[in-house]
């Protein structure tokens, strides 16, 4: 298990650990799930950020799980890594600090940006907001590489139609989705694809996957349309 990044406590939600985040009294109304990649880190740059804009976040741990709605051995025998989140996750996190009704958003990066925009999609009743850095959309390409999610795929062709992709119809969906993946990413082509079928369905969203660099350069951004979005949200049920 990683170790508690600086600034973060840990707390155990269902059973598994997860990193919290409260900037105390100053905090927003709002909160936010971030999803984190394969390798179970949360990048350095994620908690400046949040405390730029005070707001709460609850990051739990399920490496290599993939968030999806497939079980899991590597991460639980019984509840998979996508009910963990909202039987679990959620309901602690509301408990705990009661945002508004639609007063929670979700985001990650690589293996857990996908999840958010799936997510949103799968359930934008409880995320309105969904936002992913260098999402792994075509997460299916890992088939076969002999790692956990071989156990919770029959194959590679089963795994690419529970992609965010295929997820993607609608309507209803999230009304604020932004992702984006800088151009040399493995994982941009998946993204490019997402934006395509968002364009052809006329779904809202907001990406960006020209701006080369480092994926973390991207969580300003992100944040800032997270913030945001929630805070609209807040503005149009008041």
């Amino acid at each position: 298990m990683p170790a508690i990044p600086p600034g973060w406590t840990r707390a155990e939600v269902g059973g598994k650990p997860a990193d919290v985040f409260d900037p105390g009294p100053a905090a927003g109304p709002f909160a936010l799930v971030f999803l984190h990649d394969e390798a179970g880190d949360l990048p350095p740059q994620l908690l400046p950020e949040l405390a730029a804009r005070r707001l709460r976040c609850v990051a739990p741990h399920a490496p290599e799980s993939w968030w999806v709605d497939r079980p899991c051995p590597a991460f639980d025998p019984a509840v998979t890594p996508e009910r963990h989140l909202l039987d679990r996750v959620v309901p602690w996190l509301l408990g705990r600090w009661a945002p508004g009704p639609r007063g929670l958003a979700v985001a990650g990066v690589g293996m857990g940006g996908q999840a958010a925009v799936r997510l949103g999609f799968r359930h934008p009743d409880r995320f309105p907001v969904a936002a992913s850095v260098a999402g792994a959309f075509d997460f299916h390409d890992r088939y076969g590489a002999g790692t956990p999610f071989d156990e919770m795929y029959r194959s590679r062709e089963h795994a690419r139609q529970d992609t965010a992709v295929l997820h993607a119809g609608g309507p209803p969906w999230p009304p604020h989705v932004w992702f984006a993946c800088p151009p040399d990413s493995p994982w941009h082509r998946g993204n490019d694809r997402l934006g395509e079928k968002l364009l052809a369905l006329g779904v809202p969203h907001t990406s960006d996957l020209d701006t080369p660099g480092p994926p973390e350069r991207f969580l300003p951004a992100m944040l800032d349309f997270v913030a945001s979005a929630l805070g609209r949200e807040s503005r149009r049920l008041a």
